[in-house]
């Protein structure tokens, strides 16, 4: 049973579909509406699982401009679901600006456990999970050679996301500020057929993506020098 006047902030899988949760499923089917980063990529999942309901998009260039519309419906007894393309929203997703706004306008939020790249790629390193840090994407340009120079120093795991066309120069300025033998993890495709995870240093890591096609979203995670 679904409480009115509140948002659902619902993980959908990052690659197997299969990878969703028996709650998950009934909730997009019982939401008043879904809020889709990609109505067309959401589409696919909820065909997928013959759930007809009505998406609408809420993604990185119109969220501003939606917010207090969806506050409003929510407000009014409105049930409603947010996703994004894969994973949990508001990591390296649209979703964290209405759920400050949810919370301002103390309308109730539920955000049920699931699917996120960041957690099994730090988990499949070997490296430390007991305290470690979320990067996401760093900087493309302004502020870029800060955050790669307070990584150079960083006790704890780090963890990054990197698109396919970014991967070889972030590999490469990873090398040229944290040192040729500091440990490194990278992940692609997570959960997908051609899953691949990649473990050694950061020269022998860039040696072996410089010398094949760089396909898939990627997950580096950085260990601690020893």
């Amino acid at each position: 049973m679904l409480h009115a006047g509140k948002l659902y902030l619902v993980p959908t899988p990052i690659g197997n579909l299969e990878d969703i949760t028996l709650r998950a499923l009934r909730i997009l089917k019982e939401v008043d509406y879904i809020l889709a980063e990609d109505t067309r990529q959401t589409g696919k999942l909820l065909a997928h699982y013959q759930i007809s309901n009505t998406l609408k998009p809420f993604h990185a260039h119109n969220e501003h401009k939606t917010i207090q519309h969806i506050i409003e419906d929510l407000k009014s007894g409105k049930t409603i679901a947010q996703v994004s393309d894969a994973g949990t929203p508001g990591i390296s997703d649209p979703g964290f600006l209405l759920a400050r706004a949810c919370q301002e306008n103390e309308i109730q939020i539920d955000c049920l456990p699931g699917p996120t790249a960041f957690v099994p790629a730090l988990v499949k390193s070997g490296f430390p999970c007991d305290e470690f840090s979320f990067i996401g994407f760093l900087p493309e340009k302004k502020g870029r050679q800060t955050a790669l120079k307070s990584l150079a120093v960083e006790t704890r795991t780090c963890i990054l996301y990197e698109s396919p066309h970014r991967l070889l120069k972030t590999l490469q300025q990873l090398l040229e500020f944290l040192g040729e033998d500091r440990p490194l993890s990278v992940s692609r495709e997570l959960t997908k057929l051609f899953e691949e995870t990649v473990n050694g240093t950061c020269k022998s890591v860039l040696e072996y993506f410089t010398n094949k096609p760089i396909k898939g979203e990627f997950v580096i995670v950085i260990g601690h020098q020893k």
